[in-house]
């Protein structure tokens, strides 16, 4: 990790000295000069992150990073995603609500901290989406069509309890499954990114029951679409 944060680093710096010695950049506003390095200066660190830390434990994490786009423009979607976060919580307390970068990370598995089973869950064994989904899921596409400009990854995973086969297929069908019912819902086919991963990417090690409910999970990435990036760069060029 610190190799992977030390080439960030060299990257970026590399970026903003080509960036610096640009004309164009030279006869700018010292304003318009840091939106433009810091822009780009993000979107290299979120394309490298997001690259490397899908390659590991936490693929939500690395779309969020990878989408990211930095600056001001990165600045005005995050306060975009800071409302759309509360919400979720307010109104979806068995929701695992993250505000990362530009972007948002919900995470649903089976440790409720009340013990009930108010997220989306499912038996074992088994994708069907259960009442108790339905109700989250509702709420959840509630949310999403009051902030249509952003699009959603939904991840499958189970714990590793079973042949690797059988659990790489059962989180490809509890994605779909997931996936299908926010399409009924309304939600845009196109808005929507389906993948699944059985227990190759653990959030915590498997040694135990209480974390094995933990990496039996759908995890939901919520990033800016084009639209909302290229709105977002018109509103931090405005003089």
């Amino acid at each position: 990790m610190k190799d992977l944060f030390r080439n960030v680093a060299l990257t970026v710096a590399s970026v903003m000295m080509l960036l610096c010695s640009c004309e164009t950049i030279k006869k700018s506003s010292n304003q318009d000069r840091g939106v433009a390095v810091g822009a780009t200066g993000g979107a290299v660190i979120g394309g490298i992150l997001g690259n490397n830390i899908g390659k590991g434990k936490n693929t939500a994490l690395g779309a969020i990073l990878g989408a990211a786009i930095g600056g001001v423009a990165g600045g005005i979607i995050g306060n975009k995603m800071d409302k759309q976060a509360e919400q979720i919580k307010t109104e979806i307390p068995g929701a695992k609500v993250e505000r990362v970068g530009e972007g948002i990370n919900v995470t649903f598995d089976e440790n409720n901290p009340d013990g009930s089973k108010a997220g989306v869950y499912f038996a074992t064994n088994k994708f069907d989406i259960t009442s108790n989904s339905k109700l989250a899921l509702d709420k959840l596409v509630k949310i999403f069509n009051q902030y249509p400009e952003t699009n959603i990854l939904v991840e499958g995973h189970t714990d590793d309890v079973g042949k690797d086969t059988y659990n790489m297929t059962l989180s490809e069908k509890r994605a779909n499954a997931v996936g299908d019912y926010l399409r009924g819902q309304g939600i845009a086919a196109s808005r929507l990114t389906i993948k699944f991963y059985g227990e190759s990417q653990p959030k915590v090690d498997n040694l135990s029951a209480e974390n094995r409910a933990l990496n039996r999970r759908v995890e939901f990435a919520v990033t800016a679409n084009d639209k909302m990036k290229s709105d977002a760069k018109t509103e931090a060029n405005k003089p």
